[in-house]
């Protein structure tokens, strides 16, 4: 059976995957060009028409998600059209150098070893410093009070240590210099541009350790963010016809609630254990890129599956476990709501 000349199956599977990845992008802020397009690569699908509809469903769900953390509190406009600043540039000059090593034949080395190195020693840090208990426990209660200086990273307390006009006010009660707020946004899109990838995996732990941000306005900014680059790339691919509506309108109709949830789950899930999922995913993923190199450079096509096996099996892991743990918040939300009863 087919609807518009598509597999009814094959339909299912796009909504059951958007639905998977619409979790995790809700919660982290990053997901979708990082499963999406190895994913159509691996089932024939032609590359440019893999990178756009990989982000016309990017900026698809990033609109839902940023949506849905706009009613929980959790977008700070202001820094993130800062950060969209800083990272053009950045992407600019990341491009340049890329460029560059691809006219001296070293780009396809240099980057993977790069993308490889980058994943595993981020997701190894936050796991690391979630798992030991230090590096920041901001409250979900995001508001304009100031936060205990031992809840934020001791590198962002050094950033905001330097008062450098002009200063501005960031969503959890401080203040830090307009230029430092740059450069890190500038360093960002610099790796995001050298690298070719979206960048949410890099910003949100830059936001967090780097500026100061709760978690889950990190979270939400960046997705803030995501909804303009995703929204460029998939109008630029579009117009050359490279956006396949079969592929991202089931993608969309699952994420649209997958999203939801993977929002709402940063309100409701501790920030230790945010951290130590985005840190696991970031380590398998950094695992998967591994051997699909390792394939490409001996040849052996399989590799390239077993890789996407194991960024699916990372993904499906991980989401089961942020709803997992929301549902066991909830129930203890809920049980200590409970009013006692008089014996």
């Amino acid at each position: 059976m087919e609807i518009l000349g598509v597999a009814v199956e094959l339909l299912a599977m796009f909504a059951g995957f958007g639905l998977l990845i619409g979790v995790l992008f809700g919660f982290f802020g990053m997901g979708g060009s990082f499963l999406v397009t190895p994913a159509l690569l691996v089932m024939g699908y032609d590359a440019n028409v893999a990178v756009g509809s990989g982000l016309a469903f990017v900026f698809g769900t990033s609109v839902i998600a940023t949506l849905k953390h706009r009613d929980l509190g959790q977008v700070d406009y202001k820094l993130g059209v800062l950060m969209i600043a800083g990272t053009t540039g950045g992407i600019e000059v990341g491009k340049i150098g890329l460029e560059y090593l691809q006219h001296i034949g070293l780009a396809d080395s240099v980057v993977s070893v790069a993308y490889v190195g980058l994943l595993g020693s981020i997701g190894a840090f936050v796991t690391y410093t979630a798992m030991k208990g230090g590096g920041g426990g901001i409250s979900h209660d995001v508001d304009e009070t100031d936060d205990d200086a031992d809840d934020i990273p001791a590198i962002a307390q050094k950033i905001q240590s330097y008062h450098i006009p002009p200063m501005i006010s960031v969503r959890g009660g401080f203040t830090v210099s307009l230029w430092m707020v740059l450069a890190v946004a500038f360093a960002t899109g610099l790796l995001s541009g050298f690298l070719g990838v979206g960048g949410g995996f890099i910003r949100m732990p830059a936001l967090f350790y780097l500026v100061g941000v709760p978690v889950p306005v990190a979270v939400g900014t960046d997705l803030f963010e995501i909804v303009f680059s995703g929204g460029i790339g998939s109008f630029l691919y579009a117009q050359s016809g490279a956006v396949d509506l079969s592929i991202v309108v089931p993608l969309l109709a699952g994420s649209a609630l997958g999203a939801r949830i993977g929002a709402g789950a940063t309100s409701l899930v501790n920030e230790d254990d945010i951290k130590v999922y985005f840190g696991v995913m970031l380590l398998l993923g950094a695992l998967a890129v591994a051997v699909r190199q390792v394939g490409g450079y001996l040849g052996i096509e399989f590799f390239d599956v077993v890789s996407l096996v194991i960024i699916l099996g990372a993904a499906l892991l991980v989401s089961g476990a942020v709803i997992l743990s929301s549902i066991r918040e909830l129930r203890n939300e809920s049980a200590s709501s409970e009013p006692t009863t008089a014996d």
